[in-house]
């Protein structure tokens, strides 16, 4: 199976559960990895060159997906809106589309480089705050999509939803030094990402994707 990851600190504890469910599992299916940006996963899962994958709530309408996303109930520190400039993140169909819905400007920024800039003392529109302000609904950025292994991917969902990974000290450490943040700030960010897209968080996305 070749599974595609988003290379954002969102993910970090899927990505350290899936090592440990893979290591544990070995005879059951061999995994290859695929790590870019959420718009070339995106391509990747369409075109099948991986075979599962986080991929963006909007292209995500006619894919067929678990109840396993990236959600955020209120600010998520990483997807900013940064007024006076314009532009879009092409790494992002997801955010340009939320930030046009919202009817918000700006210049769209999203993943590791927003939450670096906000720890830097960046000012920008935290866009599923204003989501979350407008709707009182939670907000689903990505959602784990499959086009093979159906059975082994629920299940690898439904395992997921009832571990409690804990991030040793040192991955925290060594994932925190590439982006320029301190493990504190790290963990930080990660108590603001959910995972579970539950009754809630199915309504938001099914109204973003009505929009």
């Amino acid at each position: 199976m070749l599974f595609g990851s988003i290379s954002y600190l969102n993910l970090l504890p899927f990505q350290l559960f899936l090592k440990r469910y893979i290591n544990s599992n070995a005879s059951k299916m061999a995994f290859r990895y695929n790590r870019a940006v959420p718009s070339a996963i995106n391509q990747a899962l369409k075109s099948k060159r991986v075979n599962a994958a986080f991929i963006s709530s909007i292209t995500s309408k006619k894919a067929k997906c678990t109840d396993l996303g990236i959600i955020a109930k209120g600010s998520v520190y990483s997807v900013f809106a940064i007024p006076n400039e314009s532009g879009e993140d092409p790494a992002s169909a997801t955010s340009n589309h939320l930030a046009k819905i919202l009817g918000i400007d700006g210049r769209i920024l999203i993943g590791d480089k927003a939450l670096k800039y906000y720890l830097d003392g960046g000012v920008g529109i935290d866009l599923a705050l204003q989501w979350q302000q407008r709707t009182n609904l939670p907000f689903v950025f990505a959602r784990l999509c499959y086009n093979r292994h159906s059975c082994y991917i629920k299940k690898l969902a439904k395992e997921f939803k009832k571990s409690h990974i804990k991030i040793p000290q040192y991955i925290l450490k060594k994932e925190a030094k590439k982006r320029g943040i301190t493990p504190k700030q790290l963990e930080w960010y990660l108590k603001h990402i959910h995972y579970d897209i539950d009754y809630k968080a199915q309504r938001g996305l099914k109204r973003f994707l009505r929009s």
